[in-house]
């Protein structure tokens, strides 16, 4: 055999070698700990979802699943490290609705939320409430909307910052109803509760599981859910679509996915333990406790990344219409 030719052979037992390690490593997966990133700091709603989740997938996956807090710009620092992350299943990102709405609320990120990520599958969900201080002369979404129309500009509604869905659930409302609401944002949605629990402020679309206990102990009114159907745990509560507010969807998210290239046996593997997780009764039982909706079936890949393009579509058809720009 002369050199070029062993040179040749040698090389192709050398591809062969790769691709059969690779085929045996994807087939162990995974052999060490996971890292849940999440671009937002503890104790919020992702934190709590991820942290839920991380614990029930290290038994599923008979490996460690740890919870890194990255946050900062709206979660875009969390989601830049993982899209630039190794590609092997070991770091994955807790995305949400945010990363939706900042496609378009961003226009310089280095990548395309919804086409630079591998969906593993949707996590959880979380509906949003219309609420009110009690002390407004409002007792129903049509009351809402008469009091807007009667005084444009002065009724505000409070959100957990720019972009959130808790601002653009307001904003979405505004362009179906045609009403002149302020937006009053704050930084995070702990200060606009407190605000609006003082009368600051005299409303807001905020996650349900920080306002029903506040609705519940008649702090504050509900006038209806963003959800397509009435929340499980609070079925008392109107939708707004049921309440005259014709095909208002909104709800927070949160779903796994992992850097662009991911090996699919990989993905697959992921996924099999989410939904195993989720078919849980500890983890439907954490779920209900903390406020999360379980998502709806088949949970896959494929039907995660259809659900990331529609919200991702939606969301900026909303940023565009209200011209909604980063403060």
């Amino acid at each position: 055999m002369n050199r070029h030719a062993f040179s040749r052979a040698l090389s192709l037992v050398v591809a062969l070698a790769a691709v059969g390690s690779a085929s045996a490593s994807e087939g162990n997966y995974p052999t060490r700990p996971i890292t849940l990133v999440v671009g937002y700091a503890a104790g919020g709603a992702t934190d709590i979802a991820a942290r839920i989740a991380a614990k029930a997938l290290s038994e599923q996956l008979g490996q460690t699943v740890l919870v890194e807090n990255k946050a900062g710009a709206n979660s875009n620092i969390g989601a830049e490290q993982v899209y630039r992350a190794k590609p092997d299943g070991y770091t994955i990102y807790v995305g949400s609705i945010a990363n939706t709405i900042n496609q378009t609320l961003y226009p310089d990120l280095s990548y395309k939320f919804n086409q630079a990520f591998e969906p593993v599958g949707l996590l959880a969900t979380v509906p949003n409430i219309l609420v009110v201080n009690p002390k407004l002369p409002i007792n129903s979404v049509q009351e809402y909307i008469d009091y807007a129309r009667k005084n444009p500009g002065k009724l505000t509604c409070a959100s957990s910052g720019t972009g959130s869905s808790i601002h653009l659930s307001c904003e979405m409302f505004k362009l179906q109803t045609k009403t002149d609401i302020l937006h009053v944002p704050y930084k995070g949605s702990g200060p606009a509760v407190t605000d609006l629990l003082g009368g600051q402020v005299d409303s807001m679309f905020d996650n349900m599981p920080s306002a029903l206990p506040h609705v519940q102990g008649g702090k504050l009114r509900a006038l209806g859910v963003t959800s397509p159907e009435r929340a499980p745990f609070s079925p008392d509560t109107p939708t707004l679509d049921e309440r005259g507010v014709k095909d208002f969807a909104v709800q927070s998210w949160f779903g796994l996915v992992a850097p662009k290239g991911t090996p699919a046996p990989v993905v697959q593997r992921l996924n099999k333990a989410l939904n195993a997780m989720l078919a849980s009764d500890e983890i439907k039982q954490s779920f209900q406790k903390s406020g999360f909706v379980m998502p709806p079936l088949p949970n896959t890949p494929a039907t995660f990344q259809t659900w990331i393009n529609e919200e991702t579509a939606k969301w900026a058809d909303v940023v565009t219409s209200a011209n909604i720009k980063v403060q």
